[in-house]
């Protein structure tokens, strides 16, 4: 919206409905058709969190036929996410019941490029949710930046990110809300089991890493390894908790929740370090040195995984893991709960909320200059 396009008393009136919070806040969402994905997890945890903090936080979905429950075809976003989130505010583009006003939000994830143009002339404020930088150029036109289509503030779920989409939108604002973990991804109660769970972005990995570990290890043939796809968060996490090991290949994560599960869960992993190597996998020496922490097994290959995850197995059957390995897992542990991420989410978003008001107080009261003069 043009604020010197509209009366003094529209922009009093925008003013006084953020702060009263008679608003709407549209996050743009996926449809995955039951299957989980963690970055869309992310998104529905922000509007449950600013739907209890007493705002209008609203799923935004494309098509009517937008899968909240399973049928015949297949499992729906309750099913694995569960009912409270079926509960939030879903809206469609399609069905119309989309109306945006100026005193509206709407935020959009990094890689729908193309509904950020589709959007620009929208009059509400418009935000970026950024969870993978590595989707940032999927469908982004050479030579364009979100700040062409509007879109001038950043939400990204860690520092690194944040400074790295800045090099790439440096006139764009940047915040962080860190990522939560849910409590029920916790220790079995029982002795852990010779199962490995294993996670990979793409099933070709996960396949090749099984085969090659049964071929060159035929002794271990009584150990399952157990894909966790297509399960619903809780029996996740119910099946990481009671594994041995856990095994993750992700080269384009974001945050990279799944190894965070995996530790909450007290449940050793061994993983591929992505692309951008998350915040809570590594520190800084006294030398402002970077470095791996070893709160898991991190190769920079999956060639070697099944060798790896051998001699973890030997370790862990003679009772003989390095204690070192769990003390490091004990130190990530409990750093993204809910609690943190709400606190993040009403201390961010309650700030873009202000600098909306104040930007708009700005233009009003050089409407009022203007008019003294």
């Amino acid at each position: 919206m043009e604020e010197n396009k509209v009366t003094e008393e529209q922009l009093h009136e925008i003013v006084n409905k953020i702060t009263s919070k008679d608003f709407n806040i549209y996050f743009f969402t996926l449809d995955t058709k039951g299957n989980a994905v963690a970055g869309v997890a992310n998104i529905y945890e922000h509007v449950k969190i600013l739907t209890e903090l007493g705002y209008n936080a609203h799923i935004l979905h494309e098509k009517n036929d937008y899968k909240l429950h399973g049928d015949d075809n297949g499992g729906g976003l309750v099913d694995w996410l569960g009912e409270e989130y079926g509960k939030l505010s879903h809206v469609s583009i399609e069905s119309q019941d989309l109306k945006v006003k100026p005193e509206d939000f709407m935020i959009v994830p990094e890689v729908f490029s193309p509904l950020m143009e589709q959007t620009k002339h929208f009059p509400c404020i418009k935000i970026v949710l950024s969870q993978s930088p590595e989707y940032i150029f999927e469908l982004l036109p050479i030579g364009r930046r979100w700040t062409d289509y509007g879109y001038n503030t950043i939400i990204t779920t860690s520092d690194k990110q944040s400074a790295f989409v800045q090099t790439l939108f440096p006139s764009a604002k940047t915040y962080t809300v860190p990522v939560s973990i849910p409590s029920y991804f916790t220790n079995s109660d029982k002795p852990k089991q010779p199962i490995i769970s294993i996670h990979t972005r793409n099933q070709t990995d996960t396949v090749k890493i099984v085969k090659q570990f049964y071929l060159q290890y035929p002794l271990y043939k009584w150990v399952s390894f157990k894909d966790l796809r297509g399960l619903s968060r809780t029996q996740f996490a119910h099946e990481l908790g009671k594994s041995c090991l856990a095994v993750w290949v992700d080269d384009v994560a974001g945050f990279g929740t799944f190894p965070l599960e995996a530790i909450e869960s007290n449940t050793p992993v061994i993983g591929k370090a992505p692309n951008i190597i998350p915040e809570w996998m590594e520190e800084h020496d006294e030398n402002g040195t970077q470095k791996i922490i070893n709160n898991g097994i991190w190769t920079n290959t999956t060639n070697n995984i099944p060798e790896l995850i051998a001699t973890y197995l030997k370790l862990w059957l003679e009772d003989n893991v390095p204690t070192e390995l769990f003390e490091t897992m004990e130190q990530t542990k409990g750093k993204y709960t809910y609690a943190s991420q709400k606190e993040h989410i009403e201390k961010v978003y309650g700030e873009i909320f202000s600098n909306r008001t104040e930007a708009i107080k700005e233009v009003i009261t050089n409407m009022t200059t203007k008019t003294t003069k």
